[in-house]
């Protein structure tokens, strides 16, 4: 190419840089925002988007996690964009860092998820199990959080609806979530069990057709993710292209700044 072409390929470049990095700090300004009013007023966001709670989100802290996410796509998309805008070779390297960390702590997890799924388990109940027990009937938005997700996934708990033994809702109210029985009330220990025999004496039935009660959210959720692998996959698939794809333009810019 004449150098001409050359500086024209490195400015249409440069400008779809800047542009696609803007869109990602404007997201992740939304995210953010989303998140902190999700944190400060739980109940209007539930009211909107409660049919969205068959979500894995739904499992975690949403707030933070938006709020994560938002902070995360905010630097990332100002380091790309002022980078590629001032031509900073320092901020340019910055971003490829960070986009790469991310690309190998999703492959990371994906092969983790993939591989080892009963340590995913494990580590979740680790984290989720102590918070079902302290904060479940405790924290209204938490708490509304988990009853919609068991309401619409069918399920009880992250494993069982033995997470809620020595739980503060169990010792205040001496009965379990009415979803760990079907909406059965009272909702007490020998109605809770025989829901779960229930589970393991329906294996092959769809909980809408035959009855049967419902696992644990972790793993009707991972049910859900299998049913759906198919779209999981490529979302992915296409998140991890456009990782890429950054990765590739912004080392790029950094090489031809060299020339320039």
């Amino acid at each position: 190419l004449s150098p001409g072409a050359k500086m024209g390929c490195f400015t249409f470049i440069k400008v779809m840089m800047i542009l696609f990095n803007l869109a990602i700090f404007l997201s992740g300004g939304t995210l953010l925002g989303v998140g902190i009013w999700v944190k400060v007023d739980g109940e209007s966001f539930l009211s909107i988007f409660g049919a969205l709670s068959s979500s894995i989100l739904q499992v975690v802290n949403v707030a933070y996690l938006l709020i994560v996410i938002g902070a995360i796509l905010l630097v990332i998309g100002f380091l790309g964009c002022y980078g590629a805008q001032k031509e900073s070779k320092c901020l340019l390297m910055m971003f490829f860092s960070v986009v790469l960390i991310i690309f190998i702590a999703e492959v990371a997890a994906a092969v983790v998820a993939l591989v080892f799924t009963g340590l995913a388990e494990t580590l979740l109940t680790g984290l989720v199990t102590p918070l079902l027990k302290e904060k479940y009937g405790v924290d209204k938005t938490f708490t509304d959080i988990w009853n919609v997700t068991m309401t619409e996934v069918h399920c009880c708990g992250l494993n069982n609806y033995t997470d809620f033994n020595n739980s503060y809702f169990l010792e205040t109210h001496s009965n379990y979530p009415r979803q760990c029985c079907d909406m059965q009330e009272p909702c007490n220990s020998t109605l809770a069990a025989e829901m779960a025999v229930e589970v393991r004496t329906c294996r092959s039935c769809h909980p809408h057709l035959c009855g049967c009660l419902l696992q644990g959210c972790f793993k009707q959720i991972l049910e859900e993710i299998r049913t759906n692998a198919g779209v999981a996959g490529g979302v992915a698939a296409g998140i991890a292209a456009l990782e890429i794809a950054a990765m590739a333009v912004s080392m790029y810019l950094y090489c031809r700044l060299d020339e320039k």
